[in-house]
């Protein structure tokens, strides 16, 4: 592997690229930056933000790039929904996927993602508040919907970071 590329939109998938930088010591960049400084074909690990089960920049990156393994950041838990969002973003089987829970605050979101995402707060989030027998998944996410969170943490990265390893 060469190189972590990353797009953010709020700021949690470039944490992780950041973490998983100084964990592995390959270096970060944004996917923008890297289209000036990695070669076309290097061999990379991407991480991308989830927006309604899409990756962000993942199949920008896949066409320009060797993808070696995904990091999917999104508001669920760790380690979930790692079906569906290899589903809807074609990532290939020989292709590890880890889903990462990021960090949740409305007010960080760029554009069209804040009025949407408030839009489902108010939906979804007044659908699980009704909810008898919510999951504890269920509990986090209506918690991140209405008070926001911090959900960064390097612990999250331990499965990609084993995966890492296994291919030194």
């Amino acid at each position: 592997m060469k190189t972590i590329i990353y797009t953010t939109n709020t700021g949690s998938a470039e944490r992780y690229a950041r973490l998983l930088s100084q964990e592995t010591g390959l270096p970060a960049c944004s996917l923008a930056e890297a289209k000036k400084k990695v070669p076309s074909g290097a061999e990379i690990i991407y991480l991308g933000w989830i927006m309604a089960g899409s990756v962000k920049g993942y199949a920008d990156a896949a066409k320009r790039y060797q993808v070696r393994a995904v990091c999917a950041v999104g508001m669920g838990q760790t380690g979930t929904q790692t079906d569906e969002v290899r589903k809807k973003n074609r990532i290939p089987a020989s292709i590890p996927l880890f889903t990462l829970q990021g960090n949740f605050d409305i007010k960080k979101l760029h554009g069209i993602y804040r009025p949407m995402m408030e839009l489902m707060v108010r939906t979804a989030g007044k659908g699980l508040s009704k909810k008898d027998d919510r999951t504890p998944e269920e509990d986090d996410m209506l918690d991140m919907m209405l008070h926001g969170g911090q959900r960064v943490r390097v612990e999250n990265l331990r499965s990609a970071l084993g995966w890492y390893r296994a291919q030194e």
